[in-house]
């Protein structure tokens, strides 16, 4: 075979090993074990006679894989329950109901499904218990805008965020404190209930409170720190006049704060990590050491501009061509977080696609080294494509049809580049969501 093409072969298979590692079910599974009339949950253990009624809520794009493992763990014991996933990502389930919306812009559909998770708490008494599920998209996928602002006001907030650069931390601010069910209000709503919550992380450092924008944990976050984020984009009057005056009152303490740690509210809450990046990247790492790479995690929590972070990891791959260092070839550097887009032009892409084409241009001409980076939901950006994948011969290859990759970057039409050369990396979406994985493999044939 090609040595090219072995490393191109090498990456794929690397990548999704790392997609089985957090396949959603299989993470429930890890963590929650049925013993006749108990229930363990990681580290704790409930005695499942004590409640009248068991039901299961969630959202996210790994909710249906999620509530159908809970479904065949609590059997005869589940009362029912519904949970919002994004279009696409549906698994057939027993008894708890469905609803497709919209990802990662909210729509109507996604408010008429938080109003009937809504509809499922409202009801829950001490002795009953909640399970919920939650993965990244969650925050979309639970729409309920805070009262005086309307869906379309929100819709119309969190483009403007995605277009402007924000991190998902910052967004996720702003975003509960839009919100009657983010920041921990979720588990205000199902109060006195038990509740716990299994959450698939799609957030640097795995904090509680930002993944989902946190509805079973406590809001640290307040609508100051949503005032200084939306100064810091120039964002402060841009926005709709109903969520302007929401923020507003909030800021001169008009309207009440999401509910911070040491309330009641939280007192019968468990909340528990399944899966995150770090494991992903974890049996990304194994899969390359049994195909014989010298291997490096750089890191889970890479943040930043994507183009720029791009630029470094070339610089890696060009230091290991030239020196050994940090690792001697045939090498595979892992990294893992999730960067961000600054859009200055029209094209169609994704921060993985986008990475991919910004580290091509610097690695033209620099044989055997071939980068990899992609989502583990199975979407990048407003696409249909995980990610892509090129090499030192992407940009050459390029050239000989007449196409510029420096016009594309700076269109940000990353994905019409790869689309042209093949070289799009696309699984369908995956179910689950732990943020991305980035590779760079270096051969030893030159």
């Amino acid at each position: 075979m090609d040595p090219l093409q072995k490393l191109r072969d090498d990456a794929v298979a690397i990548f999704h090993a790392g997609l089985r590692a957090v396949e959603p079910a299989a993470a429930v599974r890890r963590y929650v074990h049925r013993e006749k009339n108990f229930l363990r949950v990681a580290d704790r253990r409930y005695d499942l006679d004590k409640f009248r009624q068991i039901f299961v809520v969630g959202a996210g794009k790994a909710a249906c894989p999620m509530a159908a493992a809970l479904e065949e763990i609590l059997a005869e014991r589940l009362s029912g329950g519904h949970v919002n996933v994004k279009y696409g990502h549906v698994t057939p389930l027993q008894k708890i109901q469905i609803q497709e919306a919209g990802h990662p812009v909210p729509d109507e559909a996604g408010m008429q499904g938080t109003k009937k998770i809504l509809a499922w708490l409202e009801p829950a008494e001490e002795n009953d218990l909640v399970i919920c599920a939650l993965s990244g998209g969650g925050s979309a996928l639970l729409p309920m805008p805070s009262m005086g602002v309307s869906l379309a006001d929100k819709q119309t907030t969190t483009k403007r965020l995605l277009a402007c650069g924000a991190t998902i931390n910052e967004m996720n601010a702003v975003r509960k404190h839009l919100s009657q069910v983010k920041g921990g209000q979720l588990a205000r709503a199902a109060y006195p209930a038990t509740m716990i919550s299994l959450i698939l992380s799609d957030v640097i450092g795995d904090p509680l409170e930002v993944i989902a924008s946190g509805p079973t944990s406590p809001d640290a976050s307040t609508f100051h720190d949503v005032q200084n984020i939306l100064n810091k984009y120039g964002l402060a009057e841009q926005l709709p006049n109903s969520v302007q005056t929401h923020f507003m009152r909030g800021v001169q303490g008009e309207i009440a704060e999401t509910p911070k740690a040491g309330d009641k509210i939280f007192m019968n809450t468990q909340n528990v990590i399944v899966a995150s990046n770090r494991q992903a990247i974890a049996a990304a790492q194994a899969e390359a050491q049994q195909r014989g790479y010298h291997t490096m995690i750089l890191s889970t929590v890479i943040e930043g501009e994507t183009k720029e972070v791009a630029r470094v990891h070339a610089a890696i791959a060009k230091e290991i061509c030239l020196s050994g260092n940090p690792l001697p070839a045939p090498a595979c550097v892992i990294s893992g977080g999730e960067t961000t887009v600054t859009l200055r032009g029209n094209g169609l892409g994704g921060r993985n696609q986008e990475f991919v084409l910004a580290a091509a241009i610097d690695l033209a001409g620099w044989p055997q080294i071939v980068i990899l980076s992609a989502g583990t939901d199975g979407t990048d950006g407003p696409t249909d494509a995980a990610g892509a994948s090129g090499d030192g011969e992407t940009a050459p290859r390029a050239a000989q049809l007449a196409l510029n990759p420096q016009v594309f970057l700076n269109d940000n039409n990353s994905y019409r580049f790869f689309e042209k050369l093949g070289d799009l990396l696309i699984t369908g979406p995956t179910k689950t969501n732990v943020m991305d994985i980035r590779l760079i493999l270096v051969g030893t044939e030159m």
